[in-house]
């Protein structure tokens, strides 16, 4: 069996049984989060979200790029979202790389360097406050005023702020 057959099992077991409201696309919280796609961050279980409260946002680092503020711009102008929760964590896979190591890889195989910038960093704080200043610099985002941004030890399951 692979691992999406064992997905669709298991959705198949699970039913129809997931709380909350399904019937508008438009958050009824009001809030993106941005986060990264590792799958230690369990989102809907650490905010005890339920379906249709939050755009949920998700990619390498939980990192401000191009496509996370062509999300958030639509979110907020189409879908009536009005605050922005970015949720960066420890023990980040983007830790463990560098942007020229990861693109050099990348060429060899592939004998093209990718375009995009793979954003590694070091200091995740320092990445958060980056991120909030993204956003809150961006044109294209109409709400930047409510933007909070949090480290989430991913060994304890402790939320901290960064100020």
């Amino acid at each position: 069996m692979t691992a999406i057959d064992l997905l669709l099992e298991r959705n198949r077991e699970l039913g129809n049984v997931v709380r909350g409201d399904r019937s508008s696309p438009r958050p009824s919280l009001r809030v993106a989060i941005l986060t990264c796609m590792d799958a230690r961050i369990r989102v809907f279980e650490i905010f005890g979200l339920l379906q249709g409260e939050s755009h949920v946002l998700r990619n390498a680092g939980g990192i401000v790029t191009d496509d996370a503020i062509r999300s958030l711009a639509l979110s907020q102008r189409k879908l009536g979202t009005r605050e922005i929760l970015i949720v960066q964590h420890t023990d980040c896979g983007l830790n463990t790389v560098t942007e020229d190591s990861f693109k050099d890889e990348l060429e060899e195989a592939s004998g093209m360097r990718p375009p995009w910038a793979v954003e590694a960093f070091r200091d995740v704080d320092a990445n958060v406050r980056q991120s909030i200043q993204r956003v809150k610099r961006n044109p294209y985002l109409l709400h930047t005023d409510l933007v909070r941004g949090f480290v989430y030890e991913v060994h304890t399951g402790v939320l901290r702020e960064v100020v």
